[in-house]
């Protein structure tokens, strides 16, 4: 069974979607600070956390940022209505999806499920190839299948799309792909992965005004398309 961790000052509320979310054969455990949901996070194993903004002592972006120095785990932020600043700066953060307070639960339920069938099916060890809508990825070979061909990918290509597909979904900062690519601190300069994410545009698309697999985020950076 599939568990999650809900970390929200908001007693009533962790208590609702552990009540909803076991409905979906999905267990939760539930806690009502940052410094508490880190420790939880030390003993038990979960697939997702739902993380609050606004929490006393530690709030939820700088749990969010001890989080991802040591974990990829899916983390759906709860923000407040139009808080559009605490938004951008989640996903900038590493947050892979974001709710707004109050919001439908069928909503929550149907985000949660989307991250966890994402994140299992990445986490699948003995999976070597990627398949999607015209898009095969071949981890082994290194290479990719799409409408025009098989391409024997240059390694910054090749790793540039696969860390891009592997966060499908999740809008990914210039930094972030920087780092994760170059495994060098980000110096701001953006030509070589503009540049890179060029060259895969053309050997990925059919059409190149149409960006089908790795779409621009304005101002931000770049998303894996989670429609393909």
């Amino acid at each position: 069974m599939n568990r999650i961790l809900i970390i929200d000052d908001d007693k009533e509320l962790c208590a609702l979607i552990k009540q909803s979310v076991i409905q979906e054969n999905i267990d939760a455990d539930y806690c009502h600070s940052g410094t508490e949901g880190l420790t939880k996070l030390k003993e038990n194993d979960y697939q997702l956390i739902i993380l609050d903004v606004m929490m006393p002592g530690m709030d939820g972006f700088e749990t969010l940022e001890k989080i991802r120095k040591e974990s990829d785990i899916p983390i759906l932020m709860l923000t407040s209505k139009n808080d559009n600043i605490s938004k951008v700066s989640g996903l900038r953060s590493g947050a892979d999806d974001y709710l707004t307070k109050p919001f439908n639960m069928d909503e929550l339920i149907a985000r949660i499920i989307s991250l966890i069938r994402r994140y299992t099916r990445f986490n699948q060890t003995s999976e070597q190839k990627l398949k999607y809508d015209g898009l095969t990825i071949d981890l082994n070979e290194r290479t990719i299948t799409t409408n025009n061909g098989i391409f024997e990918l240059p390694p910054k290509e090749f790793d540039l799309l696969l860390y891009c597909a592997k966060n499908q979904g999740k809008i990914l900062t210039k930094k972030q792909i920087y780092e994760a690519v170059w495994g060098e601190e980000y110096v701001y300069d953006d030509s070589n992965i503009m540049a890179i994410v060029s060259r895969l545009r053309k050997k990925l698309e059919d059409n190149s005004d149409n960006h089908k697999f790795i779409q621009t985020v304005k101002g931000i950076g770049y998303r894996f398309s989670k429609e393909v």
